[in-house]
């Protein structure tokens, strides 16, 4: 293959595919993205993503500068750190909040509390060449000339040099590449839900709730709770940003216009399936009320605020899931066929690490694929290397989220008193909080 030559097939157009399709294509890569979804706007609904360091220097590399800068401004500050609490309310450590302001264009320290609305629709912009929609993966073959070709339920075909399974934890790609590939389900249920923040909302409601991310851990069942509030208006980031956007070819007040991205708070509680009542967690999904009452019965002698925040949050946000995990592979012989994000080792949506993780992956697999265009490195060395990488980081983050779940949802009360007097210990002797969580 000569240099400069390459062609990418991504399939999937999720956080992961897209960033990838952007970074390729600053890289001067051809590349082109199969989405089954029929139109850009078809997925109009989601949670915040909470963009750790490792995700916004992948999507600081990949984006253009003016859509990186859009990003931060339209996302929202997290808050310092993460702390610990009791279900009254009541402190037990707080990690990461050490006075130090990171500054958010800063891609090795910013953290972004950003919609999933907002970030697809940025990852979409000015890649209106490079993503095909109403393209249902159905299965690849490996062809004679080292190439690949895709095909898809309309009856087409798209060959291509590499083919990039991008397509969520029930891949397609990635099930015809690796059909033993495994699953374990967790006993666990989550619920999730926003409150929007409404003038009469904020009256009420705490500021440790206004503040940041927060994990309540009471005697039984666990809390998440985060703020998305934006930083900056939409009409200010226009004033700002706007001539930039249009230089781009884009159009800011459509692209920054919509009505999804209310400031809320959103929360997530996470019980053992075993513990609840057999048909709510039997059903495809709980209806809202059904939902009300469970929360209401499991969460008697909370803090009113927190009983308030549940019972009163928008019925239409309300969403029940379970959990599963991907199950280790074993190191394989580098193809023209590879994966990244959730399609390789999908994990449950606990901390946002799932789509961090996939930024990552893109961020390095598009090195590796502009190495080997270049022809810096032969593009078999230049994948195996990648994936090597891809795994090794991938299952050790699945194997961080299934170990917090699986304490998230202990039943054992005296493992639960020890696990909130370890909290609070560390809380108390901030030393050794500081040893135990990793910071300076």
């Amino acid at each position: 293959m000569s240099p400069g030559r390459l062609h990418v097939a991504v399939i999937g157009g999720g956080v992961g595919g897209l960033c990838l399709a952007h970074g390729l294509r600053q890289a001067g890569v051809n590349v082109t993205v199969y989405e089954r979804d029929l139109t850009p706007d078809s997925r109009l609904q989601g949670f915040r993503l909470n963009i750790e360091p490792a995700g916004s220097l992948a999507l600081h590399a990949c984006l253009p500068p003016a859509l990186w800068e859009v990003l931060v401004a339209s996302a929202g500050d997290p808050g310092p750190g993460i702390s610990f609490l009791d279900e009254r309310m009541r402190p037990l450590v707080r990690i990461g909040q050490d006075g130090r302001v990171p500054d958010p264009l800063d891609p090795a320290t910013g953290r972004h509390a950003v919609s999933r609305v907002t970030l697809r629709k940025l990852l979409l912009a000015g890649l209106g060449d490079v993503v095909r929609f109403g393209k249902e993966f159905t299965g690849f073959t490996r062809v004679d000339d080292g190439t690949v070709t895709a095909d898809f339920a309309d009856g087409t075909t798209a060959t291509a040099d590499v083919l990039v399974a991008a397509d969520g934890a029930n891949s397609r790609v990635w099930a015809q590449l690796h059909p033993s590939a495994g699953r374990t389900t967790l006993p666990a249920t989550a619920v999730a839900g926003k409150l929007f923040l409404t003038e009469e909302n904020r009256r009420w409601l705490p500021e440790r709730l206004l503040a940041g991310m927060n994990v309540f851990w009471p005697q039984q069942d666990f809390l998440f709770t985060a703020i998305f509030r934006r930083r900056e208006d939409p009409a200010a980031i226009t004033a700002r940003l706007g001539d930039r956007l249009r230089a781009l070819g884009l159009e800011p007040e459509r692209l920054l216009a919509n009505s999804h991205d209310d400031d809320y708070v959103l929360w997530a509680f996470i019980a053992h399936r075993d513990s609840l009542p057999g048909d709510f967690t039997t059903k495809a999904q709980a209806d809202p009320a059904a939902v009300r009452r469970m929360l209401a019965e499991r969460t008697a002698g909370w803090h009113p605020d927190l009983r308030r925040l549940l019972t009163e949050s928008t019925p239409d946000t309300l969403y029940r899931t379970e959990f599963t995990a991907a199950e280790p592979l074993r190191p394989w012989k580098t193809g023209n066929v590879t994966g990244l994000g959730d399609a390789v080792h999908h994990m449950p949506p606990v901390g946002g690490l799932g789509g961090n993780t996939a930024l990552r992956d893109a961020h390095r697999l598009c090195a590796a694929l502009t190495a080997a265009d270049r022809g810096e490195e032969p593009l078999p060395q230049a994948l195996h290397a990648y994936e090597a990488d891809m795994l090794r980081h991938g299952f050790r983050t699945v194997r961080d989220v299934v170990r917090n779940t699986n304490a998230a949802i202990i039943r054992s009360p005296l493992k639960r008193s020890a696990t909130r007097w370890f909290f609070r210990t560390c809380g108390a002797i901030p030393p050794l909080g500081r040893a135990v969580f990793g910071e300076r």
